[in-house]
């Protein structure tokens, strides 16, 4: 029950996502561990960062399950992103929590969407679509 995202890509989503980039863009260290989000970028949200634990499926559902019931009193569907150093190319890690969120998904009966976020760029590994900046994006004022 994990959803794809199409093109166009609602516009409240990429504002979103946008967020998340941002969210990572002011992060320091230039090798950082890979951190698993579920909630709404910029808002209320869980992280669980495995750091060099190898995990297997069951462990990685398991995860995924306790952070979405975490947030089960939010209001609408949380959307569940994994941020990680380097260039946004699909790995092999990305693939395992897209296979561990699908389980979840179909387990808590709920729809999730995933997303991969470095630091200049976001895709939904299911469907490829995505977005990307040469710089990662800046902060925008909002009119008064």
């Amino acid at each position: 029950m994990s959803v794809a995202v199409l093109e166009p890509v609602p516009r409240p989503l990429q504002r979103l996502l946008r967020r998340a980039v941002l969210g990572l863009a002011g992060e320091r260290r230039r090798r950082f561990p890979p951190a698993l989000h579920v909630g709404v970028p910029g808002g209320s949200s869980r992280t669980f960062e495995p750091g060099d634990e190898s995990l297997d499926h069951a462990l990685r559902v398991d995860v995924v399950e306790a952070l979405v019931r975490s947030l089960s009193r939010s209001p609408g569907l949380p959307l569940v992103w994994l941020t990680r150093p380097g260039p946004l190319r699909l790995e092999d890690a990305d693939l395992d929590w897209l296979a561990a969120i699908r389980t979840a998904s179909g387990e808590l009966d709920v729809s999730l969407r995933f997303f991969v976020v470095c630091r200049q760029a976001w895709v939904d590994p299911i469907s490829g679509v995505g977005r990307s900046w040469q710089r990662p994006p800046r902060h925008r004022k909002p009119l008064s």
